[in-house]
């Protein structure tokens, strides 16, 4: 909605929008919480438009709004704890300051290296395969899956794709994506999930 032109051009103009856009958008979650939502993803799918400065001064400050506003709204309707996600995709440079920005989750899309993100969010992270991925015979796709999973280890982590799923994949292919996950996640907790010792 907001192009990185008019940051340059009418910041005040810019900012003023994004105000409106994230009263709307917490109320909007609340409402969402209201008729039974038990978990909530915020998608911010322009942060790959930006660099770190503008990232921070355009997006962040009201991804933790929205986190805040959604959790007082909530708690104000006594409509109990629900989860958040955020997912900014392309903010790679910011997604330890992510971290700290009012969420229980940070997705990840696929050009996120696993063993970076364990580094720098201290909370549960969600990614990260490449969709294309589900393109792929499923003898790769395993493969791919199986180091995504293995990387990332178990503790404090939501397998998923790096983004949103394409019409024309196969059905099949999710299915041994999900499949994969399943089979890897229990052979690491039987073994002991490297990562235990650092989210428990």
């Amino acid at each position: 909605v907001v192009s990185t032109q008019s940051t340059g051009s009418e910041p005040e103009a810019s900012h003023k929008l994004l105000k409106l856009l994230t009263k709307v958008i917490i109320a909007y979650l609340i409402e969402q919480v209201a008729a039974g939502a038990q978990l909530l993803q915020v998608f911010e799918s322009s942060a790959e438009y930006l660099g770190p400065t503008l990232f921070e001064e355009y997006s962040l400050p009201y991804l933790e709004e929205i986190a805040a506003g959604v959790k007082h709204g909530i708690t104000e309707r006594g409509l109990g704890d629900v989860p958040l996600i955020v997912f900014a995709k392309g903010a790679y440079h910011s997604i330890s300051k992510l971290s700290y920005a009012g969420y229980n989750v940070v997705g990840l899309d696929w050009t996120v290296d696993p063993n970076i993100a364990r580094d720098f969010v201290h909370i549960a992270v969600q990614g990260n395969l490449d969709p294309c991925a589900l393109y792929a015979p499923k003898e790769d796709l395993i493969a791919k899956t199986t180091d995504m999973v293995r990387q990332f280890g178990c503790r404090n982590y939501i397998a998923n794709l790096g983004h949103g799923i394409y019409p024309d994949m196969d059905p099949e292919s999710v299915r041994t994506f999900v499949d994969t996950v399943h089979k890897v996640s229990e052979e690491i907790m039987k073994k002991g999930d490297p990562y235990s010792q650092l989210y428990t």
